[in-house]
């Protein structure tokens, strides 16, 4: 069954800057709108300080394009805006093209799940330049956002240790989008399950939950609370405790458990939502235990982040599961992943491509010119280097890859090095030709490629430098052109 969200089935043209559409129109003035371009998405840095990140987003950016289009409520709304003057800001003529044109770019992404590292496209695009310039804010919206939240979410996971992890974000989450796409996000990081219902039946994510204090607020006595819960739910009766006293709310859930097991069902366990987290889990198990609840599990939450699960952890905390909110739906230490989309190569149809470089005095953000792919070099033991190149200059037999920012770190690759490339096509012509897997096999693909870096590539301090860089060739041209740029000798 396929899962999508609204409003990704529906056009969504206008879902961008302004300048999007002044440049689109400058090219149709210009009659250069049918050139064809090339444009990659990507991003400088991992988020997190981290040695990682987890490409996600593309379903939605998949479902986006197959309706991309102006329908004639976006026309009219154009044909409104005026300039300084007053005066239509657009001709008639621009507005009939929009309505007319039919998406035609050919798309190479690379699949949800996947462990990407700096500079490496997530996305290709190469089309028509009008159709390439006008995609450029959606796809960054889409991606950047949902990749984001996949990495923080995998970091959170690994800090848990292969305890479950519920992403609990819902309520603080930025506005219904941000909410559906963090809690789809974070089960492709790793999550086990979301509070968040709608993203439940949109996505197909488990949902899980227990009950608020309000609950507990409303009856007479906290166990009459309890008795009510678990009744309702005997076989969910996961009972929140530290409504008033923590350790005596324990003892009252362990209570309503003989009454749940008297009635032939077995209490699910308790939450703790405040406090000094490592003492009461230790003090909870005690008294759970001694209660004759040995598998009842303790759930926690409560601003919890990837260091205070680890930072738990080493005090001893006897927690089973964790539910993870603010912190992990909105990206609380990073609020945004920084993904930029540049324009890499024209040219006339059917003549030869110009590539081109946009420089600037901070070398990492000067472009990498060419029709870019990415090869990732793999052992049994694992990832072990990804090489970007220009798809026109080749391979050679034993490449080197250089780092795009540092020279003097490179590497050379063995001949028959196995490899995978990892952009892929998605669009032929404007037309959808990959499926998205279902959702718990991103989530799956998440952790197996999690599972093929060094340990070393995933810690939370000073992680370990992964081996990305330009083939050699593509990064000597790279340099002549920024030298060239400058008016510098090579």
């Amino acid at each position: 069954m396929t899962y999508r969200t609204l409003p990704y089935n529906q056009s969504l043209a206008l879902l961008t800057d302004f300048y999007q559409i002044t440049m689109a129109y400058g090219y149709w003035k210009e009659r250069v709108h049918d050139k064809e371009a090339v444009f990659n998405l990507y991003f400088r840095k991992n988020p997190f300080n981290g040695g990682y990140t987890i490409a996600a987003g593309l379903a939605q950016v998949l479902d986006a394009l197959e309706n991309f289009r102006f329908d004639p409520s976006d026309l009219a709304y154009l044909g409104g805006l005026t300039d300084s003057h007053g005066a239509p800001m657009f001709e008639q003529g621009f507005l009939d093209y929009l309505g007319e044109m039919k998406f035609s770019c050919d798309i190479c992404a690379v699949p949800e799940g996947t462990v990407v590292f700096p500079n490496e496209p997530l996305l290709r695009v190469k089309g028509p330049l009008i159709q390439a310039q006008l995609l450029e804010t959606l796809l960054l919206n889409l991606i950047n956002f949902q990749t984001l939240i996949a990495t923080k979410a995998a970091r959170v996971c690994s800090a848990a240790q292969g305890q479950p992890v519920m992403e609990f974000g819902l309520r603080r989450a930025q506005g219904v989008d941000g909410g559906l796409s963090a809690s789809r996000a974070a089960y492709i990081g790793g999550c086990e399950s979301t509070s968040d219902v709608l993203a439940g039946k949109l996505f197909g994510i488990p949902v899980r939950g227990t009950h608020a204090h309000s609950w507990v607020m409303s009856f007479p006595t906290e166990v009459e609370a309890f008795k009510a819960y678990a009744d309702a739910l005997p076989d969910n009766a996961i009972l929140l405790v530290d409504t008033y006293n923590t350790l005596q709310g324990v003892r009252h859930a362990v209570e309503v458990g003989h009454w749940l097991r008297e009635r032939g069902h077995e209490l699910t366990g308790v939450r703790l939502d405040s406090g000094d987290l490592a003492y009461l889990s230790i003090e909870a198990r005690k008294i759970l235990d001694a209660g004759g609840f040995e598998n009842a599990r303790i759930f926690a939450s409560g601003d919890l982040n990837e260091y205070l699960i680890v930072s738990l952890k080493l005090q001893g905390a006897r927690i089973d599961v964790w539910g993870v909110g603010t912190q992990l739906a909105t990206a609380y230490d990073q609020p945004a992943l920084g993904g930029v989309y540049k324009l890499t190569a024209i040219r006339d149809a059917g003549g030869p491509w110009q590539y081109k470089i946009k420089v600037s005095d901070n070398v990492a953000k000067s472009t990498t010119p060419g029709i870019l792919q990415v090869r990732r070099y793999l052992t049994a033991q694992g990832f072990q280097e990804d090489m970007i190149f220009d798809e026109q200059m080749g391979v050679p037999d034993e490449p080197v890859i250089v780092d795009p920012v540092d020279m003097t770190r490179r590497k050379r690759i063995s001949a028959g090095t196995l490899y995978e490339d990892l952009l892929v096509p998605v669009f032929e012509g404007g037309r959808r030709v990959y499926e998205c897997p279902a959702i718990a096999e991103i989530r799956d693909r998440a952790q197996q490629q999690l599972a093929m870096l060094h340990p070393t590539i995933k810690r939370f301090e000073n992680p370990h430098l992964y081996p990305a860089g330009l083939e050699r060739k593509l990064f000597e041209f790279r340099t002549e052109e920024i030298l060239k740029a400058r008016g510098l000798p090579a």
